[in-house]
């Protein structure tokens, strides 16, 4: 059975435990959310040495680093290093991507290491397949599609990304109404030209059925993918997007009645004052499941900085009610990431994240930022250290700009504020 069938029967399995524990609230009350389908656990019941994590509604928002081998860098062993920093910098789940080189011998070794969940996109691999038969991707059989994602869940993916909304109706629709940067996700534009050559409805789609039945067989979340996500502010919250959306929301409800999880993805690149709107729509349109943005990306003008741009857009995302965050990394529209690009990456989305449960009063979070102040007013650097976010890179700073070892730092030295305060006013002033 899955968490989602067992909670609505009323039990506690141990992963919602170890959820309730770590977020600091009452086991009962996550078992009823994750019963309505307002939370997540993906836990394929394959994946060994998993940490369970919880996303949804009243948790913390958590942020997930995208991983992959490529046609131009195929070596599995670099992601693997990709991943131990991702894992270092705090990332809550990851997913391999690989296009390039032993596709299998990259997501076995991510999931073999990984205690967090493991997502994967089977599409990729299904037209990396089709392309070694020497095959334009167009020619993929449903059947094909579909042993692949099989072999994903039997090996342990927690969670596919599954591009079921992009149907017939609105990639027809779509060609009548064109947009400036059409279709910009790999799978939706994978999907969307095997049923104009085929002129055959989305498999992913017409099939769901057989989705959810391997999906209930290993516990395996749906993310149900934005295939038609806009790829530029110009694009943003148009028809195709919305179309999309509530399809999407139709098949969270099949998926809630046949008893598997469920969540939702979003955009993309959307201007800062249309955010909210987005997340509200989602939310409405589909039961509040939970929301997976990628960014939301808030100006395409951004390159190589285009993590800041997407921390900017995902504390507002995360505020107005999104889950979960996908990592975007300086080489965003530009490249590969390396492995200094993963890092940053996921401190750059666990800094919005955690800004948005602050406002969202998530337990813990004013808390640290409260200890954090403290640890400031009575300049007691160690503990600076060890709420920081990055303690790894604030140490360094310290170190490299602070040759002599001070109560103070060098940007202020004997004119520091603090200083001035706690030698003349008393550091109590700061304290209520």
């Amino acid at each position: 059975m899955t968490q989602l069938e067992r909670a609505r029967r009323g039990e506690i399995t141990p992963q919602m435990q170890q959820v309730a524990a770590s977020e600091g609230i009452a086991a009962e009350s996550l078992r009823e959310l994750v019963a309505r389908g307002l939370v997540v656990i993906p836990c394929n019941k394959e994946h060994h040495g998993l940490t369970p994590c919880g996303i949804g509604k009243g948790l913390r928002t958590k942020v997930n680093a995208n991983l992959g081998t490529s046609p131009v860098f195929p070596a599995w062993e670099a992601e693997i290093k990709k991943l131990e920093a991702a894992l270092e910098a705090g990332a809550d789940a990851v997913m391999d991507l690989s296009t390039g080189g032993e596709l299998q011998a990259c997501r076995r070794e991510v999931l073999a290491r990984s205690p967090v969940p493991v997502g994967t996109v089977p599409v990729y691999e299904a037209a990396v397949r089709v392309r070694a038969d020497g095959r334009p991707v167009v020619e993929m059989e449903a059947d094909e599609l579909f042993q692949v994602i099989a072999e994903h869940a039997a090996e342990g993916v927690d969670f596919i990304t599954v591009h079921c909304g992009v149907t017939r109706r609105i990639v027809e629709r779509l060609k009548a109404q064109p947009r400036l940067l059409g279709i910009v996700s790999r799978g939706g534009a994978m999907m969307a030209g095997w049923m104009l050559h085929r002129g055959e409805e989305n498999p992913l789609y017409a099939q769901f059925d057989r989705l959810l039945a391997i999906c209930k067989t290993y516990d395996v979340t749906l993310s149900l993918g934005d295939g038609l996500r806009p790829g530029c502010l110009e694009d943003a919250t148009d028809r195709a997007q919305l179309e999309e959306l509530m399809v999407l929301g139709e098949l969270v409800q099949r998926a809630r009645a046949a008893g598997v999880q469920a969540m939702v993805e979003g955009p993309g690149h959307v201007p800062f004052d249309q955010i909210e709107t987005n997340i509200k729509l989602q939310k409405r349109l589909c039961g509040a499941a939970p929301f997976y943005v990628l960014g939301p990306l808030v100006t395409d003008v951004a390159a190589g900085y285009d993590h800041i741009a997407a921390a900017i857009g995902g504390t507002l995302a995360a505020v107005a009610g999104a889950d979960f965050l996908c990592y975007v990394t300086p080489s965003e529209h530009l490249g590969l990431p390396t492995v200094e690009d993963v890092k940053e990456g996921v401190i750059a989305s666990r800094i919005a994240a955690h800004a948005a449960d602050i406002v969202k009063g998530i337990p813990g979070a004013r808390e640290r930022d409260r200890a954090m102040a403290e640890a400031r007013r009575d300049l007691d650097w160690e503990r600076q250290m060890e709420l920081a976010l990055d303690p790894d890179k604030a140490r360094r700073i310290r170190a490299a700009r602070n040759p002599v070892p001070r109560d103070v730092c060098s940007m202020c030295g004997e004119f520091c504020a603090i200083d001035l305060v706690n030698r003349y006013l008393g550091n109590g002033m700061g304290k209520c």
